[in-house]
C-alpha cells in the first residue's frame, strides 16, 4: 500500500510497528529502501512466473517537475471579448449611409451601427428589436420609439394617404440622441400602444388606416396588445416547461428592464385572459371551426384515438376501454366564482357542468358492502375534503393506444363513487359507438362496480347506453392480484375471449403524465382547468 512517498509493508516479526490494521502490523518504509530491499520486505511473495513478463511500473510522482500545473495553465490564453461589445469602431459609421452611427441593434445579425434615419427605416418590418445608444462612454439601453418609429396598419406598413399630420411622440421637433428612460420622463400620447412581444414590453406609436369603408379607429386602437409570437411562445413554454403565467410575465419584465423590472407596466391579468382566448381560438382552428359559423358540439374540440374502431370512420370491431381515477388532480374552491367565464364547457375532454351537476343531485349515492378484498377505492368512496372543489378526476381511455375518450372526464366531490364513473362510462359509450355491440372495460374494482351497473343506468334519466351494447368487465393484470382468486379467473384479461394480449393498466401511465402538472392546476379557475385541450 503506497501513501505519498512511503509504502506500508506488512512486518509480522516487528512488534514496534507504528500503526496497526486489524490483526496485522504495518510499518512505513521509504520507496528507495523498498526498491533496494524488496526481497526482505516481501519474503512470502510467490516466485515470478517465467511465462509472464513483469510490467514496468510508472515513475513516481516526484519524478515530475513541480511546475507541471503552471506549464499547462500557461498554454491557455484568457478569452478576449470583442471590443465592439463595449465600444464602437473608431470611425463609428452607419453601415448603410456611412454617416455618424450612434445606434446599435442588439437583435440584428452582427449588431450593426445605424444612424437615426437608417435605424428607423431598417426596423419598420422588425419593430420589436432592442437597440442601444452611444452616450459618449458606452452603449446604453434605448428603444425604437426614440428614433420616431411608427407602426402603420395597412398599406404594407406604409403610411396611409388619408392620415393627416399629427404631432410627434415627443415634444421636440427632432429627437435627441438620449438613452431610453423607463419612468415618468416618458410621456406617451394618445396613439401610443403598449405591445407585448416575445422580446419584451414595447411602447410604440401606432397609426391606423383612415381610408373610406374601414373599421373605426376606436375599434382598431386598444391600449394594450399581445403579438401572436408571444402567445405561441407562452403555449410552448407552458406545454414543455410547465411555465405558469406569472413566471412567464416575470420573464418578459426582466427582458424589458433587467435592473428595474418592477417599473415595467403590470399587465399580468390581461395576459391570463388573452392566453385563454388564444388557446381557444387555436383549438377551434385545429378542429375545423375557425372559419365556420357552426358551433362545435359536445366533445368536438378533442381528438380521439385514430386506431380504435369507429363506425363510419375506419372499421366495425369491438371496443376495449379502460376506466380509472386520479386523486392527485385536486382542485381548490374558486375565490370569485361569479367572475368565471366559460369558453368551452363540455367541448373537450371534460363533461358539461350543468347536466353533470343535475345527475349528481338526483343519483342515489348508495354504499355497498364489498364481497371481495378490502379495497381502498371502495372504502374511500365517501371521503370528502372541504377545502377542495374536487378531490380528483376519473375518465375513460382507449385500453390499447392510451387516448382519452372525448367528453368522458369527470371530477370527484367525495372520492371515487359509482355515480361519477357511471356518467363517465355512459358518455364514453356515446362517442362514435353506433353499431358496436361488444365493449370490454377494465376497472380496478370491476368486480364490485359492474354488479348493478345496468340497474343504475335504467333508473337515471341522465344516463344513456345502447341496449344492444354488451359490457364485458375486466380488471388490469396488476390490480387483479389484489383481489380474490375467484376474481382472477373471471376478470383477468388472459381469460377474456377475443381481446388478445392486453394488460388493462393503460390509465396508470396517463396519470403519471398528468401528475406533473397537477400542482400548477390546483389554483386555476374552473373554466380554465376544464377547458384545457
Amino acid at each position: 500500500m503506497k501513501i505519498g512517498r512511503y509504502t506500508l509493508v506488512q512486518k509480522s516479526h516487528r512488534v514496534e510497528a507504528r500503526g496497526s490494521k486489524g490483526r496485522k502490523t504495518w510499518v512505513k518504509v521509504p520507496l528507495a529502501s523498498m526498491r533496494r530491499h524488496a526481497y526482505r520486505s516481501m519474503p512470502n511473495s510467490p516466485p515470478e512466473s517465467p511465462t509472464i513478463q513483469p510490467v514496468k511500473a510508472p515513475p513516481p510522482w516526484e519524478d515530475f517537475p513541480d511546475n507541471t500545473y503552471e506549464q499547462d495553465q500557461g498554454s491557455f490564453e484568457p478569452l478576449q471579448l470583442p471590443k465592439t461589445m463595449a465600444t464602437p469602431p473608431e470611425d463609428r459609421r452607419c453601415i448603410i449611409c456611412q454617416q455618424d452611427g450612434v445606434y446599435k441593434c442588439q437583435d440584428c445579425l452582427g449588431e450593426p451601427l445605424y444612424c437615426m434615419g437608417c435605424c428607423r427605416s431598417q426596423h419598420r418590418s422588425n419593430p420589436f428589436h432592442w437597440i442601444s445608444q452611444w452616450n459618449g462612454r458606452f452603449f446604453e439601453r434605448s428603444c425604437l420609439a426614440h428614433v420616431e418609429l411608427i407602426i402603420h396598419l395597412g398599406h404594407d406598413g406604409k403610411q396611409c394617404l388619408e392620415v393627416t399630420d399629427r404631432s410627434n411622440l415627443f415634444e421636440e421637433d427632432e429627437p435627441e440622441d438620449l438613452p431610453f428612460v423607463s419612468g415618468p420622463k416618458f410621456q406617451p400620447k394618445e396613439n401610443t400602444m403598449v405591445i407585448f412581444d416575445k422580446s419584451g414590453v414595447h411602447r410604440l406609436e401606432v397609426r391606423c388606416c383612415e381610408c373610406p369603408n374601414v373599421m373605426s379607429p376606436d375599434i382598431q386602437m386598444p391600449k394594450t396588445v399581445f403579438t401572436f409570437r408571444v402567445l405561441n411562445d407562452f403555449l410552448l413554454d407552458s406545454l414543455e416547461c410547465g411555465t405558469s403565467v406569472i413566471n412567464y410575465y416575470s420573464k418578459l419584465r426582466r427582458m424589458t428592464s433587467s435592473m428595474f423590472p418592477h417599473l415595467v407596466l403590470d399587465r399580468y391579468r390581461e395576459l391570463m385572459r388573452v392566453t385563454r382566448q388564444w388557446r381557444q381560438l387555436k383549438t377551434m382552428k385545429w378542429h375545423g371551426f375557425g372559419y365556420h359559423s357552426d358551433n362545435p358540439s359536445t366533445g368536438e374540440l378533442a381528438l380521439f384515438c385514430p386506431a380504435c374502431p369507429q363506425p363510419g370512420i375506419n372499421v366495425l370491431l369491438s371496443e376495449d376501454e379502460s376506466l380509472d381515477e386520479n386523486f392527485k388532480a385536486e382542485h381548490l374552491h374558486p375565490i370569485k366564482p361569479f367572475d368565471e367565464v366559460w369558453l368551452s364547457d363540455g367541448l373537450g375532454f371534460m363533461v358539461g357542468k350543468d347536466r353533470y351537476k343535475m345527475h349528481l343531485a338526483e343519483a342515489a349515492d348508495t354504499v355497498e358492502k364489498s364481497s371481495c378484498n378490502n379495497h381502498h377505492a371502495v372504502n374511500q368512496a365517501n371521503a370528502a375534503r372541504h377545502k377542495l372543489e374536487s378531490t380528483g378526476i376519473g375518465g375513460v381511455a382507449c385500453a390499447r393506444h392510451s387516448c382519452f375518450v372525448p367528453h368522458s372526464m369527470v371530477d370527484f366531490q367525495k372520492g371515487e363513487r359509482q355515480i361519477n364513473m357511471d356518467y363517465a362510462l355512459c358518455e364514453a359509450s356515446r362517442h362514435n359507438m353506433e353499431g358496436i355491440t361488444r365493449a370490454v372495460t377494465f376497472y380496478d374494482i370491476n368486480c364490485q362496480y359492474n354488479k348493478h351497473f345496468r340497474v343504475r343506468v335504467d333508473r337515471s334519466r341522465f344516463l344513456e347506453m345502447a341496449p344492444q351494447l354488451t359490457i364485458i368487465p375486466g380488471i388490469g393484470l396488476w390490480h387483479i392480484h389484489g383481489h380474490q382468486d375467484s376474481c382472477y379467473v373471471r376478470y383477468a384479461s388472459n381469460f377474456i375471449e377475443g381481446i388478445g394480449r392486453i394488460d388493462g393498466e393503460i390509465m396508470e401511465t396517463l396519470w403519471a403524465q398528468l401528475n406533473l402538472i397537477s400542482p400548477a392546476a390546483q389554483g386555476m379557475s374552473s373554466p380554465h382547468l376544464k377547458g384545457m385541450p
